[in-house]
């Protein structure tokens, strides 16, 4: 259950898998540098707080993780989450509730739950991911083009009702700098990969700034002096009053990490060819965000675009990764205090591509355009994120793509009588003949086909219910029913019940499913109907209501 990849794959390193992950390590923890501060002042925290995640919560999950190549740190999920938190409960809440996530992380990966997460809805994860995208996208409009303006409003559309108020007045320096660093970001591969787009447009930008006096914020100028130094550990006191308040934002935390963490690791192994422990990257990213709060960090998780420039750079083991933070803690020891020059307008180019590139909208328009259930639950979760908060619409997104995935279910469900002629089955208007079998009179024949559950349950109980004459028996044949739930049984039980007291012998017939026999077995109904009223066969059924005629 836990197992660090780091043990095995130290079983046959060598000095040449290390100059690789040296290599690799090396340029992320660079292109982690620009991001790590951005994702921190977008979140409404300092910017060592992005660099203190990186470097603490980034090294515990590459030593402890169960994926190979997977890069831990704060990412743009997060930004929405804990801006949100930030405003209603301070600094100090943000890191008991970043450690109470930890905690539920550590739960959910003892409790090898890692494998589950793979079942949440991929039009709800499309649809808060893009809602985030679009959320970064509007909290950076005041840098990106300068404006002059008080506080930025959290929600939405006060927003951009502020902005809009704000827009005469335009730095048109912010808005150079932002439009270059984009393309900066956008070009620069074209020259090499080695060298992050990113790192270059704060060098450029920064040294533009300096040199020339533009007239633009600063890291430096909106923070005042910042350490990078690493802080005692600790925790600030923590108060039952507290814990309540704070479950639900720790639980959004905790499901957004787990989320994002394990999409990251799949995309990994689809690149590497390996294969990731689900539970043990819940453990280490339990682990990581524990250690991040102690260090007065933010929530982290597995970062997509890192690890993909890790494994592209030639990482193939946790080595990289922890390499990755033990760079990052180099570069702000040595150059840390250069960070206050750096222009808010360079972070703000940087936050909207991570915008473009999270918002999927390629994968959006194409849900959007699907099935009709997969509309309605991408887009609510979408609308739920922009407009209301994101534990809420996952919450409800969860909740709307189980009732849409359940009336789904239920329309492949149906219930048919069986008719005297031959075994027709009756469809209202439809016919479709079945097995050629004759009826004797008295004899009611009813099919189930499809499962047997609270969505479904009532088609049978209706179906019932058209019998005007009450039989001699009713035969239900189960040959297509894969799974039946508490529902289920209960109409089993009910329609046994209503058979015996109007004196109808009841026989189930084909029960093939394992799963519907275990049930039957341990509701008693099996004891309840007879085991020798459970037959194989219909015709088995007919000859078993002959015998009791005779």
């Amino acid at each position: 259950m836990f197992r660090p990849k780091l043990l095995d794959t130290l079983r046959q390193y060598d000095r040449q898998q290390f100059s690789k992950d040296l290599t690799a390590g090396i340029i992320v923890g660079i292109v982690a540098l620009p991001l790590a501060i951005a994702f921190a002042i977008a979140s409404g925290v300092s910017p060592e707080k992005g660099i203190i995640t990186a470097i603490v919560a980034g090294f515990i999950i590459s030593l402890l993780g169960g994926s190979r190549v997977q890069i831990g740190g704060p990412t743009g999920a997060f930004i929405v989450v804990v801006y949100g938190i930030v405003v209603q409960y301070g600094v100090n809440g943000l890191i008991i509730a970043t450690f109470m996530a930890g905690l539920i992380l550590l739960i959910m990966g003892f409790a090898k739950m890692g494998t589950l997460i793979k079942y949440i809805p991929y039009p709800l994860i499309t649809g808060f991911t893009t809602g985030i995208a679009l959320i970064i996208f509007s909290s950076v409009i005041k840098d990106f083009f300068g404006l002059e303006m008080g506080a930025v409003p959290a929600d939405f559309l006060t927003k951009w009702m502020a902005y809009s108020k704000a827009l005469s007045a335009i730095n048109i320096y912010a808005v150079f700098i932002s439009m270059f660093t984009i393309l900066i970001i956008i070009y620069w591969p074209k020259i090499t990969y080695k060298i992050p787009g990113s790192l270059v447009a704060i060098i450029i930008t920064t040294a533009a700034t300096s040199f020339l006096s533009l007239p633009t914020d600063t890291i430096g100028s909106r923070f005042g002096n910042i350490s990078f130094s690493l802080p005692a550990p600790g925790l600030p006191l923590i108060e039952w009053e507290t814990i309540q308040s704070l479950i639900r934002p720790a639980f959004t935390i905790a499901l957004l990490g787990a989320i994002e963490s394990l999409l990251s690791a799949v995309v990994a192994d689809g690149m590497t060819g390996g294969n990731h422990r689900s539970n043990t990257e819940l453990i280490a990213q339990g682990g990581g965000n524990i250690l991040s709060a102690l260090f007065g960090g933010i929530p982290a998780t597995g970062a997509i675009a890192r690890t993909a420039t890790n494994v592209k750079n030639g990482g193939r083991t946790p080595v990289a990764g922890m390499i990755h933070s033990l760079t990052l803690l180099i570069i702000v020891l040595f150059v840390g205090r250069w960070a206050a020059l750096i222009p808010m307008a360079t972070l703000a180019g940087i936050l909207v591509t991570v915008a473009y590139n999270m918002s999927e909208w390629k994968n959006f328009l194409s849900i959007a355009r699907g099935s009709k259930s997969d509309a309605i639950v991408l887009i609510t979760t979408f609308l739920l994120t922009v407009l209301v908060d994101l534990t809420v619409a996952i919450e409800i997104g969860m909740v709307l793509a189980a009732f849409l995935f359940m009336r789904k279910m239920t329309q492949f469900s149906s219930v048919a009588s069986i008719t005297n002629d031959f075994g027709q089955i009756n469809h209202g208007d439809e016919t479709a003949t079945t097995d050629a079998f004759q009826l004797p009179k008295g004899v009611e024949l009813f099919e189930i086909n499809g499962p047997l559950f609270f969505g479904a349950a009532y088609k049978f109980k209706d179906a019932i219910r058209v019998i005007e004459t009450p039989p001699l028996a009713l035969i239900i044949r189960m040959r297509n029913v894969p799974i039946i739930d508490a529902t289920g049984i209960n109409i089993l039980k009910d329609v046994h019940k209503s058979a015996s007291s109007r004196g109808t012998k009841l026989i189930l017939a084909e029960v093939h499913s394992e799963q519907v026999m275990k049930e039957l077995r341990q509701s008693r109904l099996v004891f309840l109907i007879g085991k020798a009223n459970i037959l194989p066969t219909v015709d088995a059924a007919i000859r078993r209501y002959q015998q009791w005629k005779s």
